[in-house]
């Protein structure tokens, strides 16, 4: 038994180590953050809400063909600490969305830590008002605020 258990930690240890992330990748793109970053307002969490925005509105029937253009006035609207009845990190954030016909929507995102692709890097849901066809995030993005 011991010796399984050893051999275990092992192997652990060895794909913990060839999957630590030193920077944003591919499967990465928001990045790793720290508790301190303003990450409400990086420019990385904007790129990515950018291009799953201009996804969406590709792939959901009648929507208007719009992009975000810019982000302004982003801030933390809530912070959850990781904690043992919620081993995950959460910031939930808020900005106006200028969009490419030129009105303004507000949009509602989370950054939540370790969620990206196989648990590493960080991950971003987003809601941006009038744009939530098929009420995914509740009626007026209620789950993300």
């Amino acid at each position: 038994m011991a010796r399984f258990k050893a051999l275990t930690a092992g192997l652990a240890a060895t794909f913990a180590a060839a999957f630590v992330p030193t920077q944003a990748q591919a499967a990465d793109p928001v990045g790793v953050y720290g508790a301190v970053d303003d990450v409400c307002a990086d420019a990385r969490v904007h790129s990515t809400i950018q291009k799953r925005f201009r996804h969406q509105v590709t792939h959901v029937p009648n929507l208007p063909d719009v992009g975000i253009v810019d982000f302004y006035g982003s801030y933390q609207t809530r912070y959850n600490p990781a904690s043992g009845d919620s081993p995950i990190e959460r910031r939930y954030c808020r900005a106006t969305a200028r969009l490419s016909d030129g009105r303004d929507r507000t949009i509602w995102y989370l950054i939540e830590y370790g969620q990206g692709f196989a648990g590493l890097g960080s991950n971003v849901e987003f809601c941006v008002s009038g744009f939530d066809r098929w009420n995914v995030y509740n009626g007026h993005c209620r789950v993300l605020r």
